[in-house]
């Protein structure tokens, strides 16, 4: 059984990533936000945590810390959700679309093409309404610039 914190096919010995370590500073500040770590005591753990490099090396700073249901957030947020938050913002087009026909004579309903488009790119995972991360955005570094800090991609 793994311990907290630690993946179930990451061994102790594989090398932590950027993710990894926020995820463990993450549960490090909600355990002290609960009253289980002083300031102190969170501020050694973080600076450690920066310091890991390995998965075993991240699991011993969480290791004395109960489990608890809350500390195993996702960032994502669930499916559904965010699907219903891409409806509700669907609809006003939707009626407005309706609207328009509907004053125009009522004819052949042109409103289902704009609106299944927009629907489908809305619900498509990273169609408009789905932000990427820092490192998600197509051609720009996490640091905002251009690969050689002049151009874009294929242009020149």
């Amino acid at each position: 059984m793994p311990e907290r914190g630690q993946s179930i096919s990451q061994p102790d010995f594989v090398r932590a990533s950027d993710e990894d370590r926020e995820r463990v500073i993450t549960q490090l500040r909600d355990e002290a936000a609960a009253g289980r770590l002083d300031t102190e005591e969170l501020g050694a753990r973080t600076e450690a945590a920066l310091r890991a490099r390995t998965h075993g090396e991240l699991t011993e700073l969480t290791r004395d810390l109960p489990v608890s249901s809350g500390s195993r957030r996702t960032s994502a947020p669930a499916p559904n959700r965010r699907r219903s938050s891409d409806l509700r913002r669907l609809l006003p087009l939707a009626a407005l679309l309706i609207a328009i026909w509907a004053l125009t004579g009522a004819g052949y309903f042109w409103p289902v093409w704009p609106i299944l488009g927009v629907g489908i790119s809305m619900l498509a995972p990273g169609g408009c309404g789905h932000r990427r991360g820092p490192r998600g955005a197509r051609g720009v570094r996490a640091g905002g610039a251009y690969p050689d800090a002049s151009t874009p991609r294929g242009v020149a």
